[in-house]
């Protein structure tokens, strides 16, 4: 088992109302030099916030996050893994940013990017 960080990648239309909607997840694990970004926006969740918000923007910023994780990471490219993550995860009031940071144990960080992404943004449905 290793120690893991994660933030969850939430929109916020309008800051000043403060609410939002989680489409994401940002996962780094130093010990197993893992950092990875996944997003996924369902845009009439978003409307339901705000109709006039420009999804397409969003998901350009959503992409960001995923790039910045990646092995082409552009501008952060001469960034630590760890590095990275704090730059993603400090804290800015733009309609895309992420909560607080939180820590776990994982043998498997991609697994448990799949069970974060499940738990805080997926919207499951029940047989009720």
């Amino acid at each position: 088992m290793a120690v893991y960080e994660y933030a969850v990648i939430r929109v916020m239309p309008c800051v000043v109302r403060g609410e939002f909607l989680n489409v994401g997840v940002i996962l780094y694990s130093q010990p197993n030099g893992y950092l990875c970004a996944r997003a996924e926006l369902e845009e009439s969740r978003l409307r339901a916030l705000d109709e006039t918000l420009d999804v397409g923007e969003v998901g350009k910023a959503l992409a960001a996050y995923e790039r910045a994780c990646s092995a082409d990471a552009g501008p952060l490219r001469g960034e630590s893994l760890g590095g990275r993550f704090r730059w993603l995860t400090a804290p800015r009031s733009t309609v895309v940013q992420t909560g607080p940071v939180h820590a776990g144990l994982t043998g498997d960080p991609e697994a448990e990017l799949e069970c974060l992404l499940d738990r805080l943004v997926r919207r499951r449905t029940s047989a009720h």
